[in-house]
């Protein structure tokens, strides 16, 4: 009997070991016939080759090193502002300090709502490469999108839905926080930033739809980023508005809460029908797509506390928003090195989709209570 069994245990040896051979040699038989072609060739066609896969190493070796190392990542970001210091609302005038020059030019306080849709498509574009136009990403791998293996595509996903709530953002910048709706016109800094975040997120320099040369993704988020703190720069001057009435918030708040409406309901979708555990390919793209949406949208919405710091004194919303934070920052704190997606009644592979929708389900069941608080 224990034959049987060793012999049963041999067999399943040298059938693994007989495939791993078959798949060595069929993996590396291109590499060998090209490398006893390149012996038979003269230095006239060498040297071109070896500068070619001299080029093909530096730009995946810096590819590599963009996918992987995210600079100033850093879910308390929102702490250098000290926003809890701010004395008045976004727009309002700024008091002069005791002793200061009375004469002086009168300014108002700038947006912290602008300051951070502006520092954070800075933090995706400037410091730090945007992955989702660079050449060898639209390249995929092996003819293959990034977006659909489990490799080197984290931060793009988590790129993505920083940048899916800047669009939200400067879309209600235009809209409404950045005049009187019905008695003034729209600021053309702020109308120029939300085209510009608009714009495609793949462009590269060059393109096939249509053919032809293309200016890239981050030169327009760039062109945003000025025209958003040209903005502020105005306002600080007292010399453009910001509209901070309570049904503007609630829009706002609405707007977001809608927004994060979706992203658990792709969750929830990818959870229930495609639960492979570590094997679900997407999985990471989902969840840091998600991450990025709630480290941008914390930010955003710290932000909104000082700028409408009047409206949400006067409706007594410091309790249930200070909770909302505190959710965000739960949420913020899961940064699992693998992400599975695997049953929510599992015991050996976890579900961090099914986790990460949970937590995007507080935090929008906060903003609704605070929106009808001030639908009251």
């Amino acid at each position: 009997m224990l034959d049987r069994i060793a012999g049963f245990f041999r067999l399943i040896g040298q059938t693994i070991g007989r495939w791993a051979r078959l798949f060595s040699a069929w993996a590396f038989w291109p590499f060998l016939a090209a490398h006893g072609w390149y012996q038979r060739r003269s230095w006239m066609i060498r040297l071109p080759v070896i500068a070619f896969v001299a080029l093909f190493v530096v730009l995946y070796g810096y590819f590599f090193w963009q996918t992987q190392v995210w600079s100033n990542f850093n879910t308390a970001f929102v702490d250098q502002y000290r926003l809890s210091e701010r004395k008045v609302a976004a727009g309002q005038d700024v008091p002069v300090a005791e002793g200061g020059n009375s004469s002086a030019a009168k300014t108002c306080q700038r947006s912290a709502i602008v300051d951070v849709t502006a520092d954070l498509t800075d933090f995706n574009v400037n410091q730090n490469a945007w992955i989702s136009s660079m050449l060898l990403y639209k390249m995929g791998f092996f003819g293959i999108d990034w977006d659909h293996t489990p490799f080197l595509d984290n931060k793009a996903s988590f790129q993505r839905g920083i940048n899916q709530a800047v669009r939200r953002t400067s879309a209600e910048l235009v809209d409404t926080l950045g005049r009187v709706r019905g008695t003034s016109g729209i600021n053309n800094d702020l109308q120029s930033a939300r085209g510009n975040l608009q714009f495609d997120e793949y462009s590269w320099y060059f393109g096939l739809n249509p053919f032809g040369p293309k200016t890239p993704t981050p030169s327009y988020y760039r062109s945003a980023i000025g025209s958003l703190r040209k903005f502020n720069t105005d306002l600080s001057a007292c010399s453009v508005i910001f509209d901070g009435r309570a049904d503007n918030l609630m829009q706002f708040i609405d707007r977001i809460a809608n927004d994060l409406g979706g992203t658990s309901d792709m969750l929830a979708e990818r959870s229930e029908n495609h639960n492979r555990g570590w094997f679900d390919t997407r999985a990471d793209d989902r969840f840091w797509f998600a991450y990025g949406q709630l480290y941008a949208y914390y930010a955003i919405l710290a932000a909104a506390q000082a700028d409408f710091s009047q409206v949400v004194q006067e409706r007594n919303l410091g309790a249930v928003w200070g909770s909302t934070m505190r959710q965000f920052q739960a949420a913020l704190r899961i940064q699992p090195a693998i992400i599975s997606n695997g049953r929510e009644d599992g015991w050996i592979m976890p579900s961090h989709l099914a986790t990460m929708g949970f937590y995007i389900l507080r935090v929008r069941s906060n903003l609704v209570e605070i929106r009808s608080v001030l639908d009251r």
